[in-house]
């Protein structure tokens, strides 16, 4: 059977980054694409504007210039899911859950990181009836309704902003009284007159048989209850590391994130950690890309000493 010299695990930024490195390397590799459609998370951000030389974008064609550079070196990939990992050997086999198996000396992980749900009543019945985690990829289907994002930081204010523009009305429901995301979308969302903010809020339940039909809202302060007429709820909560592979083996925090560096280097020897799923300060486009391309200089030193 034939053995890899890298296999990169996930096709967001931090995937593409390290495939195109990797292929810059001459190194014999593969990419592990879940999705029919490459990018991760970033083909779901309606705007990018932070991302240096390509001002005013959008996730989709961001992460699609990404593949196609990818592709253009002649890198591989294959459409799959990962079933399990065997890593205590210095050839790691990688099951797939469609029975075959992948031989390599190394592994990228760049698996990134996947949304965090309410966890209330309604919540797990009415997804993709009203309930969602993606404006950019659902908002259509409420034009010229009324709609919730739940969330403070800087995905739930661009979802409102998003929202807005073709939405009647966009409730923007926050537990705290003030917002975690970025002075100049706060700026955007208070300015902004079919953005209403429901600050000390929380949403206990969510209404609809077949569809979303209202939140029951709840002050923090007071506990007074409410019932919200709405058409559609938008979750931005923040993101919880797909790092569930090699779990109990792979070091990670508190919250699940794998332990790594800038290099990438886990505890397992061979094993690398890139992008959204890293323990780090700041989880952006531009960071996930300069995890890609570390990790593949610390894959070359691996496999130079090995």
């Amino acid at each position: 059977m034939k053995i890899y010299d890298l296999v990169i695990i996930g096709s967001g930024p931090a995937g593409m980054s390290a495939a195109i490195y990797a292929q810059r390397a001459m190194l014999d590799f593969v990419m592990i694409e879940k999705e029919y459609m490459p990018g991760g998370q970033v083909v779901q951000t309606y705007e990018v504007d932070n991302y240096p030389g390509i001002p005013k974008t959008n996730g989709m064609d961001l992460g699609l210039k990404f593949s196609e550079h990818a592709k253009e070196l002649g890198a591989k990939s294959i459409t799959a899911e990962v079933k399990e990992i065997y890593a205590d050997e210095e050839i790691k086999e990688i099951m797939l859950k469609n029975g075959d198996t992948l031989k390599t000396r190394t592994i990228i992980l760049a698996t990134g990181a996947v949304h965090q749900t309410l966890g209330i009543e309604g919540e797990e019945k009415l997804k993709g009836m009203g309930v969602s985690y993606c404006a950019t990829c659902d908002g259509a289907f409420f034009r010229n309704k009324v709609t919730a994002v739940v969330g403070g930081g800087n995905v739930a204010l661009e979802d409102a902003i998003f929202l807005s523009r073709m939405c009647k009305k966009v409730y923007l429901i926050h537990r705290r009284d003030e917002f975690r995301g970025a002075k100049i979308l706060q700026d955007e969302v208070k300015k902004n007159d079919k953005i209403e903010i429901l600050w000390n809020t929380i949403v206990t339940k969510i209404d609809g048989d077949e569809v979303v039909e209202g939140l029951h809202i709840q002050d923090v302060d007071n506990h007074v209850d409410k019932l919200l007429d709405v058409d559609g709820i938008f979750i931005a909560v923040g993101t919880k590391p797909a790092s569930e592979l090699l779990s109990g083996k792979l070091s990670t925090d508190e919250k699940g994130y794998i332990i790594a560096g800038e290099d990438g280097v886990t505890n397992i020897p061979g094993i690398f950690a890139a992008g959204d799923g890293r323990s780090k300060n700041l989880r952006q486009v531009v960071t996930a890309v300069s995890d890609g391309a570390n990790c593949v200089y610390s894959v070359e030193r691996y496999l130079q000493n090995a």
